[in-house]
């Protein structure tokens, strides 16, 4: 048994602003997969994840809302005991949706009467699935917006204009360009609980909210707006404001050692960088308009290329 592969995810601008029903922007990255398997012989990997699994199904089996969790548990339970496990290459703790390719990949097998990307994808059936993949998914992070999940499923672009105000997207295709958005690896695995937490002891307290509502949400909505319509010269000066409202307003989610070369990026117009995910580790994201300079400048750095301009 090999089932189909589901996605990482990145998520190109909304990070903690959706939490506050503000804009996002996700897109499907793949560069990491994963799939869920049966295999004679077990790694440690898969006996880990297999135990994962067998946690993972006694928290769905016990959740109230039968509406939306329609599972057929008993071939669910009869897999794992067999040894299904989920062989992934997503990095898990960076930002980049392992939990949501793993909560997509079960809803895909075992869900009764389940969503499909081949038909016609009304708001409400987006809603619909992102519920059910919150409520999935929550068993992972605490909290979950379920748009991980969703992006993963679907394989298509997602625009977040609300909380309930989801569609699926067209992005610009790929130029041949200098520009890039690129993938800075910290080498630090994040935790999303505790940055969540963070943020949640921040959004008491006024200040913090009014630059979120203001500052954060404008340059956000104008990024995506951009990046969306292929306005490259405004969306990097709109990404440079968005670097600096982060790099003021959510330092502890910025690892440490990262603090020098995101001023730098800054000061120097050479590329800007900005949470990918709840941050603390994990992936930075970056924006440059000369892919090949930045690399010469963070020489000591991990960079994986995700579009080019």
């Amino acid at each position: 048994m090999k089932g189909p592969l589901f996605y990482a995810k990145i998520l190109l601008f909304g990070e903690y602003g959706i939490i506050k029903d503000s804009k996002g922007l996700a897109i499907p990255y793949n560069t990491y997969q994963g799939a869920l398997k049966k295999s004679e012989e077990h790694s440690e990997a898969s006996q880990k994840s297999n135990f994962n699994l067998q946690r993972f199904y006694n928290y769905l089996i016990n959740l109230e809302n039968k509406d939306l969790i329609n599972f057929r548990f008993n071939e669910f339970k009869t897999d794992i005991d067999e040894g299904m496990y989920f062989d992934s290459s997503i990095p898990q703790g960076y930002g980049v949706g392992s939990s949501g390719a793993l909560v997509a990949s079960i809803y895909d097998k075992y869900a009764n009467n389940k969503i499909t990307v081949l038909e016609n994808l009304t708001r409400d059936k987006l809603l619909t699935l992102k519920e059910t993949f919150s409520l999935m998914e929550s068993f992972f992070h605490g909290k979950s917006s379920g748009l991980d999940p969703l992006n993963s499923y679907l394989s298509l672009p997602i625009l977040i204009n609300s909380k309930d105000n989801l569609e699926a997207t067209g992005i610009p295709s790929q130029k041949k360009g200098r520009g890039a958005v690129f993938l800075l690896d910290s080498e630090i695995v994040g935790e999303t609980e505790p940055m969540i937490n963070i943020f949640m002891n921040k959004m008491k307290n006024e200040g913090f909210r009014k630059m979120l509502n203001e500052d954060f949400a404008k340059y956000t909505d104008a990024c995506i707006d951009d990046f969306l319509h292929g306005n490259v010269k405004s969306l990097f000066g709109n990404v440079k404001q968005l670097s600096k409202v982060a790099f003021d307003n959510f330092k502890p989610m910025i690892p440490q050692p990262f603090h020098t070369i995101w001023q730098q990026g800054i000061d120097s117009n050479n590329y800007y960088l900005k949470l990918c995910g709840s941050g603390g580790g994990g992936y930075i994201l970056g924006f440059t308009k000369n892919f090949k300079k930045t690399q010469e400048i963070l020489k000591d750095y991990k960079l994986e290329l995700v579009y080019r301009f």
